[in-house]
């Protein structure tokens, strides 16, 4: 768990600072522009790394689901090679995912060079194309959905199958402290797949700029602020460590 916890941290990382740093600095500048090639960099990166998080939570979920359902072959099943193996997959997925979507949008005319949105992302650009974009639209339908709703997809027959066997516990404590263990991931699940889908898998003549700053609001800046609340808070070794903190750096002002 803490393994994958790690990798995801350092992911999230990663993916706020795709987008946030630039879009601070835009906000507070008199000429509010990115170069053509900033521009392609910020949407690969931030595509990489998105789609890399969608099957990062997806191995998330299937180690919770041997943690919970297998406790006795959890050690052999997630063994440390198998661990690698998935957030490498991860890494892998997300880089060809985004490699594919950057290329067939920037291959596209634009008529203008105005974003309607704080970042370089699919939708907005679409806007911009001076070209009929019903290919990029069915690509991001096909790769897309293997990808979120692929994972999606995944990360839920992982829950149905711990909440099944939760449900047949017979201790209330057992149950209690399963459900404990799996709550923070699921809060983390719905809301990045929850937004991701409702951006990702609309018709061009449906996107809503205002509507969609919003969406976007919430799987680039606002489910990364929460991650690391929603695991801490979820965590008795994590409240412990923080508790032995502050109580060390009281201890240290007082002498």
């Amino acid at each position: 768990m803490y393994f994958f916890l790690a990798n995801f941290s350092f992911l999230e990382t990663c993916y706020i600072t795709s987008t946030v740093p630039k879009t601070l600095s835009t906000f507070l500048a008199t000429r509010k522009t990115i170069s053509f090639y900033g521009c392609v960099m910020q949407m690969y990166w931030f595509l990489l790394l998105g789609g890399a998080e969608c099957y990062m939570l997806a191995a998330m979920a299937y180690d919770r689901y041997n943690a919970i359902c297998h406790p006795l072959q959890y050690s052999i099943i997630l063994s440390k090679k198998v661990c690698i193996k998935l957030i490498c997959g991860s890494w892998v997925i997300g880089a060809v995912n985004a490699l594919i979507h950057t290329v067939l949008t920037f291959t596209l005319p634009f008529c203008i060079n105005k974003i309607d949105h704080f970042f370089c992302d699919i939708p907005p650009l679409l806007k911009l194309a001076c070209f009929d974009t019903w290919f990029n639209e069915v690509v991001i339908f096909v790769i897309s959905g293997s990808v979120i709703v692929g994972s999606f997809i995944l990360t839920m027959i992982s829950y149905i199958k711990i909440i099944s066997t939760i449900a047949n516990m017979k201790s209330n404590t057992s149950r209690r402290k399963a459900f404990s263990t799996c709550v923070s991931h699921f809060t983390v699940v719905t809301i990045f797949f929850g937004s991701g889908i409702f951006m990702y898998f609309r018709p061009k003549s449906s996107y809503s700029m205002d509507q969609d700053r919003l969406i976007a609001v919430m799987y680039t800046i606002i489910a990364p602020l929460l991650n690391p609340f929603i695991y801490t808070f979820r965590n008795e070794n994590v409240k412990i460590a923080v508790r032995r903190l502050i109580h060390q750096t009281i201890t240290a002002q007082k002498y």
